[in-house]
Formats: C-alpha cells, structure tokens, sequence
C-alpha cells in the first residue's frame, strides 16, 4: 500500500505549518503519550519480574525442588528413594523429612507452627536455610536432645531466644487411665532462621528428623524425601518422567504445584497491571485519530487535487496512514529506549530519586526487600512494542478511510 509517492506526501504532511502548528502540538502530545505508556509498561512489568524473581528465590530457599512421598506420608526405606533420585543427572542432592503441625506455647504466648524434622547432614543440599540463620547453626540439631530454630518472626511474636525453652503442642494425643491428654514436648531454642518470606519466618519451626520421629509416633519412618535440581525449572518435566517411571507408586511433587496459588496470583496481576498500563498507550492511540480527522479536515483541497491527478482512494487511504503511523512508531521506539534504559539502570535511579526528595520506597525496617529489584524479559519487551505499533496502525484507519471518501468536486466547490 506505501508507495514512494504515498511514502514521501505522507512524512511532507507530518511537518510542522506556520498555519496548522495545533495540528503538530497534538501530533507530539500523541507521540510522547505513547512512548510514556510503552515506557511505563516495560518498567512496571519489569519490577513486577523482578520482585517475582525475589520472592521465587525465597522460596525456594525452604521449598525443596521436588518432593517424593507415598500417600500414606510414611517411608521407610528413604535412602533407596534418595539414591534413585541421586542416579538422575539434574539431581544434586536429596534429603529425608518428617512434617508436622502444633501449637508453641511460651509463658502467656500460643502461636501455630508448621514443623519439619530434618537431617543436618543433609539438609544444605535441598535448601538453603543453613545459610540463613541469623543466630546459631542448623548442625546445632542434635538428635535425641530436641532442639528447635525457629523464623525470625515466630521467635520474636513469642518473645523467645537462644537457650529458651518452648513448649509444643501436637494434634496427636496420649491415651492414659487418667483419659486422653495432648502430646507434647519442651524443646530448647538453639537457633533462629530468616529467609525474608513472610509465610515461613513466622510459622517454621526445625527439629532433628529423629526428634520428630519421635515426637509425632514415626520411629523408622519419615514423611518423604526432598530433592534439589539443577534448574528449577526443569521440576515439572521431572516430576513427569519419574512418576511414569520409576516412582509410579509413590506421589511425586514439585515446587510449581506445590507453590501454584501464588503463581497464579501473581500471573493475574501482571495481566492486570498489563491492561491498566496499555490504556496510557490507548488514550496516545485515540489522540493520533483527532489528529489525523483534523488534518483530512485541513487538507480537503489537497486530497481533492490529488484525485484529479488520478490517485486513487487507495493511494490516499495510504497517504494518510503513513502520517500516523509514523507517530506510532516514533513513539514506541522512544518508549522502548526509555522503559529499556530505566528498567536496566533501576538499580541507580531509585537512588537518586530518593536523594533528590528524602524519602525511602521501601523502607527496610517494614520490608523485607529494601530495593527495587528489575528483571527485564526481552519477550514482554517485544510484546508491548507489538501491541503499541498495533494500537497506532489501527488509530490510522478510520482517518485514512474518510480521507479516502473525499469527493473532489464537493471539496474543491468553495475553493
């Protein structure tokens, strides 16, 4: 459709007139609406990766990548399950696990807690709590003289420190002739862990394997086997291929099942924040057709002459379109140097801004994560330069169609 002759009228109209300067002032509101919007979108989106990212990493420094159990939550011979796991090429390492729930209770205090024995030969390998442990050491679990770490959070709502003792409470009860009473156990607090995820720094507590073996009536047993791989990502096909095959009795998970609510969460929201972004590129879109009206409106004579010279309508449906997409483009390309270039350099931008006005983002006394992380995905780049270019195209066609429809003998009547 873009000849030469449609090409070259088409970049002439876009220039600025000594009578039609409105015309380019809203031209150029237009183009930097649209690359305010395209450069609003990749840096938001770009935050959002980055803050996905964190807290994922986070995560995973207490999930394990996979988890391979039987439906009964009682294997016995765990260390055949971790030696198949170990022949795999993506698997590092793997580790047994008792899971458990109960109430801590410390002076007038009671808080909910989710347990997890574990082995402290083993456990560096599945996650990374070890190296997040702000006070004590997680080899300070010694079996037979239960010992607990607790999240930072949970240590502190309870007002408990190093060598403290702690009471926990299970679901589990004891039957006696004096009747039934409730299963519990005073541990000493040897440590205290904070990986910066709200949901295990406030309801996680550690206890040796054998401990908890004894604590929740599992002696022989434990609940299952955790497994760290190489990539993360590849725990879905994993997960596929062993249960098909050498775990097709046992039940077989990992992170992005167990974890899924808030992947989807997160997903949601990023499609929202998508759509509520593009409507500043929409708002551009819809400026480039009151912009394109008021120039058919303005060059009626023109396109009349035009057509007595014998371009036809499609020549100038063509010959408008260029003007604005042009604008289009010109505005998606300054909004992908500019969402580029902030969401790469967020890192010293925030800063500076914080300098300029005195005040933090994010605080890090209130939160975990006191910078503004930035995770730039090349294909959501692509995605909202795409879809920019398209609003801009589309915004042309109405414009272009009416200039299009001019009749020259009623255009050039008054002339």
């Amino acid at each position: 459709m873009f000849k030469p002759v449609e090409l070259f009228i088409g970049l002439r109209y876009t220039r600025a007139k000594r009578r039609n300067h409105f015309i380019s002032f809203i031209s150029l509101t237009s183009m930097l609406g649209i690359a305010l919007g395209v450069t609003a979108l990749i840096t938001v989106l770009s935050v959002m990766n980055g803050f996905e990212k964190e807290v994922r990493e986070r995560i995973l420094d207490m999930v394990a990548h996979l988890t391979v159990t039987n439906f009964e939550g009682r294997v016995k011979e765990w260390q055949d399950i971790a030696e198949q796991l170990k022949s795999h090429e993506h698997v590092l390492a793997a580790a047994p696990y008792i899971k458990g729930e109960g109430m801590l209770i410390h002076r007038k205090q009671v808080n909910g807690v989710i347990t997890q024995g574990v082995d402290p030969a083993y456990e560096p390998g599945v996650s990374r709590v070890a190296e997040r442990m702000e006070v004590g050491e997680l080899t300070d679990l010694k079996p037979g003289k239960f010992h607990i770490i607790l999240g930072f959070d949970l240590a502190r709502s309870l007002g408990l420190d190093i060598g403290d003792k702690v009471t926990l409470v299970t679901p589990t009860a004891n039957v006696t002739p004096a009747g039934i009473s409730p299963r519990l156990k005073r541990f000493t607090v040897v440590g205290i862990f904070r990986v910066g995820h709200n949901i295990y720094d406030t309801s996680m507590a550690l206890m040796h394997v054998e401990d908890a073996a004894r604590l929740y009536r599992m002696k022989g047993y434990v609940s299952g086997v955790r497994a760290r791989l190489d990539d993360p990502f590849l725990s879905p096909w994993l997960r596929t291929e062993l249960s098909k095959d050498q775990f097709s009795d046992y039940w077989v998970r990992d992170w992005s099942r167990t974890q899924a609510n808030w992947f989807r969460a997160v997903k949601v929201e990023k499609r929202m924040i998508f759509l509520l972004l593009l409507l500043i590129v929409a708002v551009a879109a819809f400026n480039i057709v009151s912009t394109l009206v008021m120039v058919v409106t303005d060059k009626q004579s023109d396109i009349a002459i035009l057509r007595t010279l014998g371009a036809s309508p499609r020549s100038v449906m063509g010959t408008f379109m260029v003007q604005g997409t042009l604008i289009g483009i010109v505005g998606t390309v300054l909004g992908l140097a500019g969402g580029v270039s902030l969401a790469l350099n967020l890192d010293t931008a925030v800063p500076f801004i914080e300098r300029l006005f005195g005040f933090r983002v994010l605080d890090p006394g209130i939160y975990y994560i006191s910078e503004l992380p930035s995770d730039l995905h090349w294909n959501d780049v692509w995605t909202i330069c795409s879809v920019s270019f398209l609003l801009g195209l589309l915004s042309t066609l109405y414009p272009a169609w009416r200039a299009a429809r001019t009749q020259p003998a009623e255009a050039l009547r008054y002339e």
